[in-house]
């Protein structure tokens, strides 16, 4: 029983990483980062 409930709080928390991600690409943008160079940045570390 306890490995479900620790599996749903991996798997809860998994998306709240990728749009914690996402939130720092906009950042950046924001702050003047040219969109070509964080796609490139995104492309090297593998958007995983």
């Amino acid at each position: 029983m306890s490995d479900l409930i620790e599996s749903q709080n991996i798997e809860s928390a998994e998306p709240a990483q990728k749009q914690r991600g996402g939130i720092g690409y906009v950042l950046l943008w924001i702050l003047g980062v040219p969109l070509p160079v964080l796609i490139l940045i995104a492309l090297v570390r593998g958007c995983a």
